[in-house]
C-alpha cells in the first residue's frame, strides 16, 4: 500500500525525532514538535495505521513507536535529502587529508580516523586494488634456511609482503641477485602483467628456475588484490556510545564482527560495484549487524574506481549526514591519492 501525503509527513517526523532522541516517539511529542498543525488524535490515529502497515513498532516497555527497518528503507529511498556539511565538519575533514602523506596506507589510516570522528560511527577502508598500479622494486629477502620474504612496492607507496619457500641450496648473493634482475627487468610494468611476465620471458630464460619463479608469480598475484587485512577499521567503540548497546552481549557480538574484518572486507568488496549502498538491518546477513545500517561509497582515481569505504552506526543513524560525508570524503579521497602518484612519478 502507498502512504499518502500525511502518513509519509507522520512517519518522516518519527523517523527526525527517533534519530535525535533514541526515545519511543509518541503522538503528543509529534504534534508539538513536528509544525504538522495536526491533532494529538489524528497522530495516534496515524501512527496505529503505519503500525499495522509495518513500518512502526511499539517497545513492550513503552507507549510510543519506534521505525522499522521498512520505514528506514522508504525514509533512504524516498525521503531523504543530503544535509550540507558544517564548516567545522569540513574542516576536520580537511585537516586529515592535508597532513604531510607517507605513503597509500597512511592515507587509508587516515580517511578511516576521519571518518569516524566526523560520523562518530565504525569506519571502515578497503584500499585501492592494485592492478593498475605499476612496480617500482621486488626484493627476495633471506629468513631461515628455505625460506624468503618476498617484498613488493608499486608505485603508489604500496608494499606487499609474503614468506615464500625457496629451492635447497640457494645461495644469498642468488637470491640478491634474482632481486636485482625481476626489480630492472619489471620496473614500471602494470601489476596485472607482472605474473605473466614472470612465468613467460623470465622463466623461458632462466630454466633451471623456472619452478621458483612460478612461485614468486603466483604470490604477486595473491598480492594484487586487498583481503581483509588491509581492511581500515576506525570507531570500532564509537557505537558502544549509543544506547542500542548498552548490552554488553550485544556490544562484544559487534566488536567481535567488526575487529575480525572478514565480514567487513565482504561487505566493501561487494559495494565497490555500486557507487552508494546503503544495508540497513535484517538486510545484512551477519547477525551481529542486523541492528545495524551500513553506508558504503566507492572511490575513484580519476575516472576508475578503485576502492570502498563506509560507516557501520545503529539503523537509527543520521543517513543525510553519513551519505553527504561520504559524498565530500570520496572525492577528496580521489584527489589526495590522484596527488599523491603524480608526485611520485
Amino acid at each position: 500500500m502507498e502512504l499518502d501525503a500525511r502518513k509519509l509527513r507522520i512517519l518522516k517526523a518519527v523517523i527526525d525525532e527517533y534519530v535525535l532522541s533514541a526515545a519511543p516517539v509518541g503522538s503528543r511529542s509529534i504534534s508539538r514538535r513536528s509544525g504538522l498543525n495536526l491533532s494529538s488524535a489524528t497522530i495516534r490515529n496515524e501512527m496505529a495505521d503505519l503500525e499495522e502497515l509495518g513500518y512502526l513498532e511499539q517497545p513492550h516497555t513503552s507507549a510510543g513507536r519506534v521505525p522499522s527497518d521498512k520505514a528506514y528503507r522508504l525514509y533512504v529511498d524516498s525521503m531523504m535529502r543530503r544535509s550540507r556539511l558544517s564548516e567545522d565538519e569540513v574542516r576536520l575533514i580537511r585537516r586529515y587529508f592535508d597532513r604531510r602523506i607517507d605513503g597509500v596506507e597512511m592515507v587509508m589510516q587516515q580517511t578511516a580516523q576521519a571518518l569516524s570522528e566526523v560520523t562518530q560511527y565504525t569506519a571502515m577502508v578497503l584500499p585501492p586494488v592494485l592492478e593498475l598500479n605499476r612496480l617500482r622494486h621486488i626484493q627476495l629477502v633471506p629468513l631461515m634456511e628455505g625460506r624468503a620474504l618476498l617484498v613488493v612496492v608499486t608505485d603508489t607507496g604500496f608494499a606487499r609482503d609474503a614468506v615464500i619457500r625457496v629451492p635447497e641450496h640457494m645461495r644469498v648473493d642468488e637470491l640478491e641477485k634474482l632481486s636485482r634482475l625481476l626489480t630492472a627487468r619489471l620496473y614500471d610494468c602494470r601489476m596485472d602483467q607482472v605474473a605473466e611476465r614472470i612465468q613467460g620471458e623470465l622463466g623461458a630464460e632462466l630454466r633451471e628456475r623456472r619452478a621458483f619463479l612460478s612461485q614468486v608469480a603466483e604470490t604477486i598475484e595473491r598480492q594484487m588484490t586487498p583481503d581483509a587485512r588491509s581492511v581500515e577499521l576506525s570507531g570500532a567503540t564509537n557505537m558502544l556510545h549509543y544506547p542500542e548497546y548498552s548490552d554488553m552481549a550485544k556490544a562484544r557480538s559487534f566488536l567481535a564482527a567488526v575487529e575480525g574484518r572478514d565480514a567487513l572486507y565482504g561487505m566493501l568488496k561487494r559495494a565497490s560495484q555500486v557507487e552508494f549502498c546503503i544495508t540497513i538491518g535484517a538486510e545484512n546477513d551477519l547477525a551481529p549487524l542486523q541492528d545495524c545500517s551500513v553506508v558504503t561509497a566507492t572511490y575513484r582515481i580519476g575516472e576508475l574506481p578503485v576502492g570502498s569505504f563506509g560507516v557501520i552506526g545503529p539503523t537509527r543513524m543520521n543517513y543525510s549526514k553519513v551519505v553527504s560525508v561520504l559524498e565530500y570524503m570520496r572525492r577528496s579521497l580521489g584527489e589526495v591519492l590522484s596527488n599523491y602518484i603524480e608526485e611520485d612519478e
